[in-house]
């Protein structure tokens, strides 16, 4: 990733002075010969195409907001889910060409509202939701990847945010978008910025695809291993099938509010309640939270037909929502804790649980004790088993943080080139 790139004086920039070659501009102290514009100067805007609910479903593809969200860019290559019946007039006036970017205008969270994506190349016959702005050049002082990065810069994003509004969502509209400033460089600077950032998009996509690969094949050996499917050498016991209240008892423990508060999580199982990046909403009388020791299992009670449990490493306390198991001498936990992220398990989670919609489920552990499971006979199999899926558990957490590593250096390093504070050679 090493690109042909050089700094100003650092020392400059702490001590707030105007380094050579350098001026200072609303947006803040940029390259002498870098402009700023507005967006209402450089372009225009147009909101996306409201439709009733019986136009959707058959017609032309629209790019919704789930595509801006999990796309930085589009091209003639991505195809759409979003269909809806539209006339010649509203397919031109909601068309998408080579050039344009698409807003979001209304976000659930406040990070969300005002994310970008480019269209690489014209967009034939296709159309745009009414929860999306579109910004279309009227000159050519942009270049087109480096429309990509430039709606991302730290200055662009933290301003954009200000002029939102935030009722149940966070909007922006195109009076506010018209007023945001973006820095320009040269054309050169642009492509070379553009080219460099790309470099780190591409690290990022291929670290991405080695994640999902490796959790695609987490599932298949699950899929084999948790089941007997595939058996591992010098085991040749049979399986038995048990009640889960034969193997798992319910802890019950109350009055430990002097423990540490933990949190139970889908994606990293039982973790400190810190490292939840969500608003804490527990009671500040914590009497009747409930203990749960290393190598318990909790599950939360609402959410265990979404596969919400994991094995505890800690002590601590976690809400009366949540259910703890306390496992007998004949299993291992870890095998448990793989157990009740199988598909076919979960299915008899949701099966045993009670409530009238999705909303109400909940699985308490008198639903749960009379669920019935196949599990390896020899405990030393079931241990096995769990460290051949806890290493493939240690890779993927591995490529995550490599993945987050990544992010971060790109984050910096467009704070740099963005606003000149590291020149590119041309």
């Amino acid at each position: 990733m090493n690109q042909n790139i050089h700094s100003i004086n650092n020392s400059s920039i702490i001590d707030e002075k105007i380094p050579k070659g350098y001026k200072k501009t609303s947006v803040g102290t940029i390259p002498e010969d870098w402009s700023v514009k507005t967006l209402g100067k450089l372009g225009e805007f147009k909101n996306g195409l409201n439709k009733s609910s019986g136009d959707f479903g058959s017609g032309q593809e629209m790019v919704n907001l789930n595509d801006v969200f999990e796309k930085r860019s589009l091209n003639s290559l991505d195809s759409f889910s979003t269909m809806v019946k539209c006339n010649q007039k509203e397919i031109n006036e909601y068309s998408l060409k080579q050039g344009d970017v698409l807003f979001v205008r209304s976000s659930v969270k406040p990070e969300g509202v005002g994310l970008t994506t480019l269209i690489e190349e014209d967009l034939n016959d296709k159309v745009y939701s009414g929860f999306i702005i579109r910004y279309r050049d009227k000159g050519d002082d942009l270049e087109l990847y480096y429309k990509k990065y430039c709606f991302d810069a730290t200055y662009f994003r933290r301003k954009l945010l200000n002029y939102s509004t935030i009722s149940a969502n966070t909007n922006i509209n195109q009076k506010s978008l018209e007023k945001l400033e973006v820095i320009i460089p040269s054309k050169a600077e642009q492509k070379e910025i553009a080219s460099i950032l790309s470099v780190w998009d591409k690290a990022i996509e291929l670290k991405e695809k080695l994640i999902e690969q490796k959790k695609e094949q987490k599932k298949g050996l699950m899929q084999k291993l948790l089941t007997g499917e595939v058996r591992l050498p010098g085991f040749g016991l049979d399986w038995k099938e048990v009640r889960l209240g034969s193997i798992l008892k319910e802890r019950k423990e109350t009055g430990y509010d002097h423990l540490e508060l933990l949190a139970i999580t889908s994606r990293n199982g039982v973790v400190r309640r810190t490292e939840v990046d969500i608003k804490d909403n527990s009671s500040e009388n914590k009497s009747k939270y409930k203990r749960i020791l290393p190598n318990d299992i909790g599950y939360n009670t609402m959410r265990m037909w979404q596969g919400v449990s994991g094995v505890s490493k800690y002590e601590g306390i976690v809400s009366p929502a949540y259910t703890i198991l306390k496992p007998t001498e004949k299993v291992s936990s870890d095998f448990i804790g793989h157990l009740f992220k199988l598909p076919k398990v979960i299915n008899l989670f949701r099966r045993y649980s009670q409530g009238l919609v999705n909303d109400t489920l909940n699985l308490k552990y008198e639903n749960l004790k009379v669920i019935k499971v196949f599990i390896p006979t020899d405990i030393r199999e079931q241990k096995s088993i769990a460290e051949i899926l806890e290493c493939i558990d240690k890779e993927i957490n591995t490529l995550q943080r490599e993945l987050e590593l990544l992010k971060e250096q790109k984050k910096g390093l467009m704070q740099l080139l963005l606003t000149g504070k590291v020149r590119v050679k041309v």
